[in-house]
């Protein structure tokens, strides 16, 4: 029957994440190697790209446009009372700028276009290629640093595609434009407003390293928040918290890490705000030195009124966009860090690879064999396993037994490539595992594990996991085969029952269960059980044998158990001390033998 999960044994330590430490001197520079790998993003959205581009160039022009029908106003239309000329230049000047602001329109859109597909190509890409690590990887790595860099960083990259890269090539051509002209309309003038340029240029460097250093300690920190989080909001750890009455130490440390994050973000803020004031500053004195300039020069007959007027009208797309453009070279320089860590995952080498040639495991039978198997966890204190030699027939049921750290689960997991040997083979049918098309040889393949993991999903879809395409008649059977059928058609929604997050709506002997009709639905020909029947109860565990007995005779069966009591009707029985075999043999032949088996037995009261 449905229970909470507090009788569950699968309970998950909450762990304190660790503190990330982001030297300033070990970050790299913006390098044109990396530039151009960031933009092969763009590739396959080139015609948007393109229009974009045009859209931007286009408006930058007739930005323009107000500019020189003042200087026309002031020094042709007045003067000469045309009024025709007059509404001409008039409805020019409210012409360019609608139809620039159209096109930003155009403009904005489209990059959004691309920045949503460019984060939607990261996010997959990122997602497959960290699917693709070792165990290893997943073992070592921070609690929620993946999650941060699937949606934290490629949020960062897509606001930076639409944003930053836009705005700087929009006021990069808008300062182009507006440079040009200024020397058409009078390059002394010009060189007084240019003089000024300097000063929204030189500070943005030392300004964007400081900001990129802040940036990656407040990803960092994010991640680490999303770590906590993930831990404690998880049904195991909120049962964790829970049964040790640990909510204020949980709420504390959560408190810690987002005060970290608070001052981090505020820190990143203020960088550069004195600058952006200065610019201000600035913007303001380029005017005044143009009346100033310009007047002497109308005053001693030298340049028409109107030039002056549209000139220092042109200035505001010269200083502002200039100032915007130091300014967005800042963040997208700090946004560099993004690209940085996304990088850094995607150039992640799997130590678990399919070969350049493989070969497709077709008709298996599912022999074994391991050759002179030897095994380290790297940064172990040794090895894990140790001259391993053991050949299994195909359909055999051979067990592994031993006390706790004997090597076991490592064994069985070197079957199905979850790690490769330090030295040594295991063999498939006579293949080498590592010369096998991983896809083909995990398919062969069903394992169930100590502790079951079920999606928060029906108990259809969860069931259907092994085997996408099964039937309801499939279904069911292997479900009747698990001895949990039953129990689903009791429940109102039966097979469409949603089990909670990690299965915490069924018991440990349930999700067991149901775990193990998943595996038998799969039907694969090499079978993986370890320590599968450790959270049922004796009653559901002799239901579980009775159904396992005759499903396991057709098949290569690895079955690891502690409670020695089921395995006693398996063909082989290889007792494993210290990562190496210290017996085998049948249940007789090892208890006749009164070594380690016996041993074991008799620390069970077995014996």
């Amino acid at each position: 029957m449905l229970q909470s999960g507090a009788g569950s044994s699968n309970v998950v330590t909450v762990t304190t994440t660790r503190r990330s430490h982001i030297d300033p001197r070990d970050l790299p520079e913006v390098q044109r190697a990396t530039l151009r790998r960031i933009f092969t993003y763009l590739g396959p959205y080139r015609a948007q790209t393109v229009m974009v581009v045009l859209a931007i160039v286009f408006g930058a022009m007739l930005g323009l446009a107000p500019s020189f029908c003042i200087r026309e106003i002031v020094d042709h239309a007045i003067p000469s009372h045309d009024q025709t000329e007059l509404l001409i230049l008039c409805g020019a000047m409210v012409a360019g700028p609608l139809l620039a602001g159209l096109l930003s329109v155009v403009q904005r859109y489209l990059a959004a276009y691309i920045a949503e597909h460019v984060m939607f190509d990261l996010r997959n890409q990122v997602f497959r290629h960290v699917q693709k690590q070792s165990l290893t990887y997943f073992m070592t790595a921070r609690p929620g640093e993946v999650v941060s860099r699937v949606l934290n960083d490629v949020q960062g990259v897509g606001q930076m595609l639409q944003d930053n890269l836009v705005k700087m090539l929009q006021n990069g051509l808008v300062v182009t434009t507006a440079i040009g002209a200024i020397l058409w309309l009078d390059w002394r003038l010009a060189l007084v407003a240019l003089a000024l340029l300097p000063a929204f240029i030189l500070p943005t460097r030392r300004i964007g390293q400081r900001r990129k250093v802040l940036k990656r300690q407040a990803q960092g920190s994010l991640a680490e928040v999303t770590g906590v989080l993930l831990e404690t909001l998880s049904v195991s750890g909120a049962l964790l918290v829970k049964v040790s009455g640990s909510e204020a130490h949980e709420a504390a440390r959560l408190e810690r890490k987002t005060s970290e994050l608070r001052d981090i973000s505020l820190r990143h803020n203020l960088v550069g705000r004195w600058f952006q004031m200065l610019m201000k500053f600035f913007e303001e004195v380029g005017p005044a030195l143009v009346y100033a300039a310009g007047g002497i020069l109308v005053i001693r007959g030298s340049v028409a009124l109107g030039t002056v007027i549209a000139f220092v009208a042109l200035l505001r797309r010269l200083y502002a966009p200039a100032s915007d453009l130091a300014g967005v070279r800042v963040d997208v320089v700090t946004s560099y860090a993004y690209f940085d860590r996304i990088f850094s995952v995607l150039d992640l080498v799997p130590e678990i690879q399919n070969p350049a040639a493989p070969k497709q495991l077709t008709d298996a039978r599912g022999s074994l064999r391991f050759e002179n198997v030897e095994f380290a966890y790297p940064g172990g204190d040794g090895p894990t396993l140790a001259r391993i030699e053991l050949e299994i027939p195909a359909g055999q049921v051979v067990a592994l037994v031993g006390r706790s750290g004997a090597g076991k689960s490592t064994l069985a997991a070197l079957v199905p490539r979850l790690y490769d040997p330090t030295s040594g083979a295991v063999y498939v049918d006579g293949h080498d595992v590592r010369t096998l098309d991983l896809a083909s040889l995990r398919s062969q393949i069903a394992m169930v594990t100590q502790e079951t993991y079920l999606f928060h999903e029906t108990i259809l879809e969860n069931l259907r996991y092994a085997r996408p395409d099964a039937t309801t008649e499939q279904i069911e059977a292997a479900a009747k085969s698990a001895q949990i059928h039953d129990l689903i058609a009791s429940l109102p929604a039966g097979y469409q029952t949603i089990v909670g997050d990690r299965g915490y709506r069924l018991s440990g002997g349930e999700r067991q269960r149901l775990a193990i009709a998943r595996a038998l639905l799969r039907d694969p020909r090499i079978l993986i059980l370890d320590e599968a029947t450790s959270a049922l109860d004796t009653h559901n565990e002799l239901l579980i044998q009775a159904a396992l007995e005759p499903l396991l005779a057709n098949r290569t069966s690895l079955v690891i158990a502690h409670r020695l009591s089921t395995i006693r009707k398996a063909d082989t029985i290889v007792v494993m001390d210290k990562g190496e075999i210290v017996e085998r043999g049948t249940h007789d032949e090892l208890l006749a033998k009164n070594g380690a088996y016996a041993a074991l037995l008799h620390e069970q009261g077995q014996a």
